[in-house]
């Protein structure tokens, strides 16, 4: 095989596995490490699913202490382990950027609003060790995909959950929510109902009942997302944030699906669609429109 049809395959077959939802352990596998050091399996709670991953760059920065960002991963709140994103942690550490990547509680061991005091938990922790990491607490951040997006949204836009760790949304210079759920009742993913009590789904589970003013947001969303609806959740979720005043960024894109969106992060997908660039750009200019 030549090396020109080499580098052409290797993206392609990245596409056609992520897309299929197999393809994360490809992507960790193609993804190098250089420049980055982990610390893993540390504890923020005493459930074995409460634990996070956190991914250093490997040289301090010259200017000072680093942005910081807490990453959560979807899969419909049914299952997912942070070993899977390995790729998002060792890419955003390879931009400078203290990435800690966080399990949380699943279905059917717990339903909503549990996985959120998960996440809140992970976040507190990470607030509190974020100087040990040469991170900066001026420029925390939360981000996540699909589900995962949906945690971070929460956090960032409805105080209870950060309440009950003693904080606000005002420690998060940000957060970015990648292909995520905001605005889903009725419930008609048959894995996500059970996960929110359908047919008795609480209004305010949804993103999108707490959007009057949060952090600066990056919002993105694949353009023809078959799972979940770009223009009903994204969209909408941004217009309704942006007229309250809260900076947004919002970006569309039009070469990827639910699945292969996040998979963008990882350099044999950067070709399908900026995600990488736009998430960076985002946490390292400390969020703002």
């Amino acid at each position: 095989m030549t090396p020109r049809l080499s580098a052409w395959l290797l993206p392609l077959a990245c596409t056609v596995l992520l897309a299929a939802c197999s393809g994360t352990g490809l992507l960790n596998a193609v993804t190098p490490a250089i420049g980055v050091t982990r610390q893993v399996g540390l504890a923020y709670g005493a459930h074995p699913r409460q634990q996070l991953d956190v991914y250093l760059p490997a040289t301090p920065a010259a200017d000072g202490p680093q942005p910081v960002v807490l990453f959560f991963y979807g899969g419909s709140w049914n299952r997912g382990e942070r070993a899977q994103y390995r790729f998002v942690g060792e890419v955003l550490a390879g931009a400078g950027i203290v990435t800690a990547i966080a399990d949380y509680r699943l279905y059917p061991e717990v339903r909503y609003p549990d996985f959120l005091d998960d996440s809140a938990a992970a976040l507190a922790y990470v607030h509190r060790h974020l100087g040990e990491w040469g991170g900066d607490a001026g420029q925390l951040f939360v981000a996540g995909h699909s589900a995962g997006a949906y945690n971070a949204a929460m956090l960032a836009l409805d105080p209870r959950w950060l309440g009950g760790q003693g904080l606000t949304p005002a420690i998060l210079a940000g957060w970015a929510g990648l292909a995520g759920p905001y605005d889903f009742i009725p419930v008609v993913n048959p894995e996500v109902r059970p996960v929110f009590h359908h047919p008795d789904t609480p209004p305010e589970s949804q993103p999108i009942h707490h959007a009057d003013g949060s952090p600066p947001a990056l919002i993105v969303a694949a353009r023809e997302d078959e799972l979940v609806n770009p223009q009903r959740n994204a969209v909408q979720l941004a217009e309704r944030l942006e007229a309250q005043g809260t900076p947004v960024r919002l970006r569309l894109y039009d070469r990827v699906g639910h699945a292969t969106l996040v998979g963008a992060l990882a350099w044999p997908l950067r070709w399908l669609a900026p995600v990488r660039d736009d998430l960076v750009g985002f946490i390292r200019g400390s969020g703002g429109s």
